[in-house]
C-alpha cells in the first residue's frame, strides 16, 4: 500500500493526477480514452485502487470477485480489456483465461504474485497479452492498459479497412499479404495460415509475427520489439517477448516443415525461413 500512497501524494503536491497528467490533460484524457475494463480480482484493497485509478483515467469499470462471475460479466458486458488475477477462489485465473480465449480475443492483463515466474509464463502461453507483478505502481498499471488498448485499437482499424477493401483486387491490396513457404500472413485482415489452414493468434502474437515478417533477416532486439508492439512508454521487461515468441513458434511451426523465427543469441530475434533441424 505504501507504493500506491507515495505516488498519490506526490501527484497532489505537483498538481498532477495519480497517473501522471495535469488537470487539463486529465480532462482531455477522459474524453479520449474511453473503454470498459473488467476487473476479476478478489482482494478488496486492490479492487478499490484499480477502480479508483482506472475511473480517474476515464475508463468505465466493472468488477467480479471470482472466476465464475468474471466469465458471466465478460459475456454480458463485452469489455475492451480484462484485468485478471491468477489466484481466484473456485475458478482460478488460468482457467478463466483459457475459457475467455475459447470465444474471444479480448486483451487480458494478468496480475501475479512476486516471484511466480512459472505463473507468468503459463498465463502468457494461454493467451494473456501482458502481466503485472504485485505490488505494482498505479502509474504502471494505467500505462499498460493504455498501451494495450492503443495497440488493439490500431489493429481493429486495420481490420475495418481490410473488410472495406476485400472485394477490390488491386496491386495496393496485394502487398498486404506476405507469402512464405507454407506460411501466409494477411496484414490487413490479421489472418495467418499454415499449409492453408488458419492459425488462431492472439493480438500480441500477430503483431510480433507481422513486424518480423515484414523485415526478413533484420535482427530486432527485445527492447525494439517492446517499443514497436507496446509503445515507448511501456514499463515491462524483455522476458515477456521471449514467452510470446515461444507461444508464436508453437502455433506456426508445429505443423510446418519450416521454422520461421530464429533466435539471435544475446541480441533478440529475426524472421528467417529455413528447414527444421
Amino acid at each position: 500500500m505504501i507504493l500506491y500512497e507515495e505516488e498519490r501524494n506526490r501527484g497532489r503536491d505537483e498538481g498532477i493526477s495519480e497517473y501522471g497528467f495535469s488537470a487539463g490533460e486529465c480532462y482531455m484524457a477522459q474524453k479520449i480514452l474511453q473503454g470498459k475494463i473488467l476487473i476479476i480480482e478478489d482482494e478488496e484493497g486492490i479492487v478499490h485502487l484499480l477502480n479508483l485509478y482506472l475511473k480517474d483515467a476515464g475508463y468505465e469499470v466493472v468488477v467480479a470477485r471470482d472466476g465464475a462471475d468474471g466469465l458471466a460479466l465478460h459475456a454480458r458486458e463485452h469489455p475492451d480489456l480484462v484485468i485478471l488475477d491468477i489466484m481466484l477462489p473456485a475458478l482460478d485465473g488460468f482457467e478463466v483465461c483459457r475459457r475467455i480465449r475459447a470465444w474471444s480475443q479480448t486483451p487480458i492483463l494478468m496480475l501475479t504474485a512476486r516471484g511466480d515466474e512459472e505463473d507468468r509464463i503459463a498465463g502468457l502461453e494461454l493467451g494473456a497479452d501482458d502481466y503485472l507483478v504485485k505490488p505494482f505502481s498505479p502509474r504502471e498499471l494505467v500505462s499498460r492498459v493504455r498501451a494495450i488498448l492503443r495497440r488493439v485499437g490500431s489493429s481493429e482499424s486495420g481490420e475495418v479497412q481490410a473488410a472495406q477493401g476485400r472485394d477490390k483486387s488491386s496491386p495496393d491490396n496485394e502487398h498486404e499479404v506476405l507469402r512464405f513457404p507454407s506460411l501466409t500472413v494477411d496484414l490487413a485482415a490479421r489472418r495467418v495460415e499454415v499449409d492453408r489452414s488458419e492459425v488462431a493468434l492472439t493480438p500480441t502474437e500477430f503483431d510480433l509475427l507481422a513486424l518480423l515478417a515484414q523485415s526478413p533477416e533484420r535482427v530486432f532486439t527485445r527492447e525494439m520489439l517492446m517499443n514497436k508492439i507496446w509503445g515507448y512508454d511501456y514499463y515491462g521487461d524483455g522476458h515477456i517477448i521471449d514467452v510470446h515468441i515461444s507461444a508464436l513458434r508453437k502455433k506456426i511451426e508445429a505443423n510446418s516443415e519450416y521454422r520461421y523465427i530464429k533466435t539471435v543469441w544475446r541480441v533478440g530475434y529475426k524472421f528467417e525461413v529455413g528447414p527444421k533441424a
